[in-house]
């Protein structure tokens, strides 16, 4: 990614959406040039010279302090995650920015999803790649790894290119804006990353959605909230989940879906499992769909 542009298109993106009004500032002149705050307007709210925002929204981040960072996330009414997402710009502006770890997932960490039999539970890194999972994790996600290829199944991959998605998952276009705010998040945090980058022309490339949800500049935070799918053996499952930064592997994220007790879920996880103990063990056992 061109990380200049990156940072002038978040910027502009955010100052866009705020209004003069939502901002507290009057709404001077009758035809405004531009939507939301202007630039001017971005540099009294944070404190700041006009030129030396003009500066930074132009891509030049590497140097800016918290403070300065801070006070232009306030102007611009940035929430959490996109609050994160400019300081991770402002890391690579520095050449501060993360790189991701070849180094496989630790047995530790396989054996943590081992012993949570009885829900689904996955691991996944910033460019969305699934690199591990329990018994019922692999399961779940079988529709993924029907057609495996070589290396890890990527999530965002499958649902822009492949067709099934648009089934498995029971809300596709907002699981897809999703998977956007993810991807581009990650792509905060490792610029430079080649498998990042490669990921994104391919998507960008074959698929208009994607573009389409690239453009929206969005970032998100995944820590907990509901996963729906309509899994071809077992129908529909609404899963809540709650996700964790594995320790010492800021690049992994473990993922653990949990059905409603007594729920209708609940149930049809269980089917999930008899199906899954039904399968040849080389098919599910330890992820070897």
């Amino acid at each position: 990614m061109d990380r200049q542009r990156e940072i002038r298109d978040f910027l502009v993106s955010r100052r866009g959406r705020v209004s003069p009004r939502q901002a507290g500032l009057p709404a001077l002149g009758a035809h405004r040039r531009v939507p939301g705050l202007r630039r001017e307007e971005v540099a009294l709210l944070a404190g700041v010279s006009v030129d030396y925002y003009v500066r930074l929204e132009r891509g030049h981040l590497g140097g800016a302090s918290d403070s300065v960072l801070n006070a232009v996330a306030d102007a611009l009414q940035l929430d959490t995650a996109e609050r994160s997402h400019l300081f991770d710009l402002a890391r690579s502006a520095s050449g501060r920015g993360w790189e991701a770890s070849g180094d496989p997932v630790p047995e530790g960490v396989q054996r943590v999803l081992d012993v949570m039999g009885v829900v689904p539970a996955f691991v996944w890194n910033r460019r969305l790649d699934l690199v591990a999972a329990n018994y019922l994790g692999y399961a779940l996600y079988a529709p993924m790894f029907a057609e495996r290829s070589a290396g890890p199944v990527n999530i965002a991959r499958f649902k822009f290119l492949d067709p099934e998605a648009r089934s498995f998952f029971y809300d596709w276009e907002h699981s897809i804006r999703n998977t956007v705010a993810l991807l581009r998040t990650g792509a905060g945090m490792m610029p430079e990353d080649p498998g990042m980058k490669d990921l994104i022309a391919e998507l960008s490339a074959a698929s208009e959605p994607f573009r389409r949800c690239w453009r929206d500049h969005e970032v998100r935070l995944h820590w907990d909230g509901v996963k729906e799918y309509e899994h071809p053996v077992v129908g529909r499952l609404s899963l809540p989940f709650q996700t964790l930064t594995v320790p010492g592997r800021p690049d992994l994220m473990m993922s653990v879906l949990t059905p409603e007790p007594g729920s209708e879920s609940a149930q049809r996880v269980r089917l999930l499992s008899d199906w899954a103990d039904s399968r040849p063990a080389l098919e599910v056992a330890a992820g070897r769909l």
